[in-house]
């Protein structure tokens, strides 16, 4: 029998309904729990022929033991390698390269020393910022984040020089992306299972999280349409993602690609309508069924296939 281990956190209708639906038409082949971790010994093994992780993003320790099991021909989804690629700057940097449309997006030097740091570790930084270079490039309005995913910071979104002066005073050592505001006519949410399925939703990331999906879906172009897919399975699939939530904004039928990864999405039956929800649980299931029943371990970097 093939075991799929849910590793999950705050979050549980989703994981939980997975798991059910799983062990439901795994047919006695196939069977799903909760993922147990605790001190582990360089060689330890899994019992699991693949993890599904919806936490580690959060908890360095889940990690670092994802990314041994996949060294050790654990399937893992998603990727701990490349999902450790928590970069916001190196996301629009690889899009661009792909001749993806973006954003204008400038990363921006922290605004306290990294712990252990002082001024003479900065050697080879222009200082002081050119800032009115940058925000003649960027312009206003627009927006403030993490490069870094962080627990303790949001993004925000700024007016003028005032405004990105305030948030930017109130990061301390995080180095954060500025980033062009699209001021969108439609802004879209597009999940992409197993590299290709995929599922569009109206999502308004300015509103309070459980007002976001919006239950009236507008219309969109088939043109947009099928682009909004292209980008997300190509993405996707470029960082090994099999379990995936990006973000579109559109403005006068030109579209550009907001958020790249997130391996956590919010999967939540209360903000979601019932038939998206459902469709996401069963898709995600059968994606993980498929995987565990593929009848060879596939590292998950190039660094476990070396090895």
């Amino acid at each position: 029998m093939k075991k799929i281990g849910l590793l999950y956190g705050i979050e549980k209708r989703f994981p939980e309904t997975v798991l059910k639906l799983i062990n439901s038409i795994g047919k006695g082949k196939v069977l799903a729990e909760p993922v147990k971790l605790g001190p582990s010994l360089v060689d330890a093994k899994s019992e699991y022929e693949l993890i599904f992780d919806l936490v580690s993003n959060e908890v360095p320790f889940y990690r670092s033991l994802l990314k041994h099991f996949a060294l050790n021909n654990i399937k893992i989804v998603n990727n701990p390698f490349f999902s450790s690629e928590d970069d916001e700057f190196l996301h629009n940097s690889v899009a661009k390269a792909q001749g993806l449309p973006v954003p204008k997006t400038v990363i921006l030097p922290s605004k306290e020393h990294p712990y252990g740091t002082s001024s003479d570790t900065f050697q080879n930084l222009i200082y002081p910022v050119d800032w009115e270079k940058v925000f003649e490039y960027i312009g206003f309005p627009a927006m403030i984040k993490p490069n870094f995913f962080s627990i303790l910071h949001n993004s925000y979104k700024i007016y003028n020089k005032n405004e990105f002066f305030a948030a930017y005073n109130n990061t301390g050592n995080l180095p954060m992306v500025l980033q062009e505001f699209i001021q969108y006519d439609s802004y879209y949410r597009c999940f992409v299972i197993g590299k290709k399925e995929t599922k569009i939703i109206d999502y308004n990331p300015l509103k309070p999280l459980h007002l976001r999906y919006n239950a009236e879906s507008s219309s969109i172009s088939k043109e947009l349409e099928k682009k909004i897919i292209e980008y997300s399975i190509k993405i996707s699939t470029l960082f090994d993602f099999d379990f995936n939530a990006m973000e579109f904004a559109v403005k006068d039928e030109k579209l550009f690609i907001i958020d790249f990864l997130n391996q956590a999405p919010t999967v939540e039956s209360n903000f979601l309508k019932e038939e998206t929800f459902d469709w996401i649980v069963k898709t995600t299931a059968n994606m993980l069924i498929e995987k565990a029943e593929q009848k060879e371990g596939s590292p998950n970097h190039i660094f476990a296939k070396k090895i």
